[in-house]
């Protein structure tokens, strides 16, 4: 037991509900849930079963993810397909070199964005893929 002299615990914070499953405060576990895209998504989705803060988090990490691995599939067929033409392939590896940077970049920005946002307390929306997100939590309770 620690000696109320000494403070709050250290383990709770005094600024919102206790923390719940996970055992860290909503705000880090949402936060976290991004950390390393759909890996902590699923952790903080199988382990956080009543907060829906860290849930809603933990299913739009996975859905991001999802989203841009489409996106890089589309665009590696597309490529493939259109390489083989000499004159056409050369412009669109260049387009898609230049795209890559520029979705990375977005990217990078998105996944910084997004932890910024929930370590606040906030629930930022990605378009489309906030939806599926809460379909999903819903369909799952």
């Amino acid at each position: 037991m620690t000696d109320p002299a000494d403070g709050p615990d250290p383990g709770f914070s005094t600024s919102g509900p206790p923390p719940e499953g996970t055992g860290l405060a909503p705000n880090v576990a949402g936060a976290l849930a991004y950390l390393l895209g759909p890996i902590t998504g699923v952790i903080f989705l199988v382990l956080e079963k009543r907060n829906p803060f860290v849930r809603f988090h933990a299913a739009q990490s996975i859905g991001i993810f999802v989203f841009f691995l489409i996106f890089w599939i589309v665009v590696g067929i597309f490529t493939a397909v259109l390489t083989v033409i000499p004159v056409v392939g050369f412009l669109v590896n260049v387009v898609v070199a230049i795209l890559s940077m520029l979705v990375g970049l977005a990217g990078f920005i998105l996944w910084l964005f997004l932890m910024f946002q929930a370590w606040q307390g906030k629930e930022w929306e990605f378009p489309v893929v906030a939806e599926q997100a809460r379909r999903l939590l819903l369909s799952g309770e």
